[in-house]
């Protein structure tokens, strides 16, 4: 079996090809010959260093299959279900060992590209907008890098949750992008707050969804409206430096937290409902997933510098 292999941390370049061993199922799990495996920001992490992992792994948290095996005790699923998955590692391969409980069925409305470019990021979404903070009707909010995965799904559900959408972006093409999406207006980085009054009146947004990090912090803590929220869930351009809490209140009593998916999917029933949801909003349109990058395993160094370069937009996958 070919898998993506990560023997020392670094840049792009330490993902190698290698053939290893065919996985067998323990007691609880299954076995996934792989379709199509997503490619997210928490791969970076995990292969810079930042998220740790013990040398050498596979990377890759996120795909969709079919079972071609199963291990003692396993009930939820059997051999020959299509099934996705998402914060199991090891998905950059072409077959991977997933606990039983963690798998997500797969109906015929949902293809295999959809699942796998959808689950990470679209769970992110959904419990973000429904859970971290609960977009009402006329909220404003802020959407940075509105153009990538995550920030147009965001855009699209805070939409749909009636809520007014500013964006980021860094080019007019990405701008585009964003529009397309739904958002009302789309600014570039350069003075982020100007542009949040003046679209609000003064006012401020109600939240702000930041994957972005350490260098739209400031921008973003200055975006804020009185008691608003500052949802910081990535760090694309590093982690955002240590701070002094007295400066949430300084910038109007904010609520700042650092959420990640794993503490809001931990239960099998929350998983599934979350995904049901999500699925709901893919079949009906409330939801499009832009996949715009398919990349064989041995071009994921390549999928990787080009996520990192900011030279995408939408989602990547990789196929076996």
């Amino acid at each position: 079996m070919r898998a993506v292999r990560v023997e020392r941390v670094g840049g792009p370049e330490v993902l190698t090809v290698r053939d290893v061993e065919e996985p067998q199922p323990g007691p609880g799990e299954a076995v996934v010959d792989v379709s199509c495996s997503g490619v997210n920001f928490t791969d970076v992490y995990s292969r810079t260093g930042l998220y740790p992992n013990a040398l050498p792994f596979t990377p890759g948290s996120e795909g969709a299959g079919t079972v071609s095996a199963v291990g003692s005790g396993v009930t939820d699923v059997r051999v020959g279900d299509r099934v996705g998955w998402v914060m199991v590692p090891g998905s950059y391969a072409e077959q991977a060992v997933v606990p039983a409980d963690r798998l997500i069925p797969l109906s015929d409305a949902i293809d295999d590209e959809t699942a796998a470019g959808a689950l990470l990021q679209g769970l992110t979404a959904h419990y973000l907008v429904r859970t971290t903070y609960p977009v009402r009707s006329g909220d404003d909010v802020l959407v940075h890098a509105a153009a990538g995965g995550m920030g147009l799904l965001l855009t699209q559900l805070v939409k749909h949750l009636g809520g007014r959408v500013i964006g980021t972006a860094s080019t007019p093409e990405k701008a585009d992008l964003a529009r397309k999406a739904g958002a009302d207006v789309v600014v570039g980085y350069d003075d982020v707050p100007a542009a949040v009054r003046e679209f609000t009146d003064g006012r401020g947004v109600a939240v702000a969804y930041d994957g972005v990090g350490a260098s739209t912090f400031e921008a973003t803590l200055a975006s804020l409206r009185p008691r608003g929220y500052f949802v910081s869930y990535g760090n694309a351009s590093g982690p955002v430096p240590p701070f002094a809490p007295l400066r949430l209140s300084q910038a109007g009593s904010v609520f700042l937290t650092r959420p990640t998916l794993a503490h809001y999917v931990a239960e099998r029933a929350e998983l599934l409902q979350r995904a049901e949801e999500l699925f709901g909003w893919l079949r009906d349109g409330t939801l499009t997933v832009r996949i715009t990058g398919r990349y064989p395993l041995e071009d994921a160094a390549r999928a990787h510098a080009d996520i990192e370069g900011r030279r995408t937009t939408g989602k990547l996958i990789l196929v076996p």
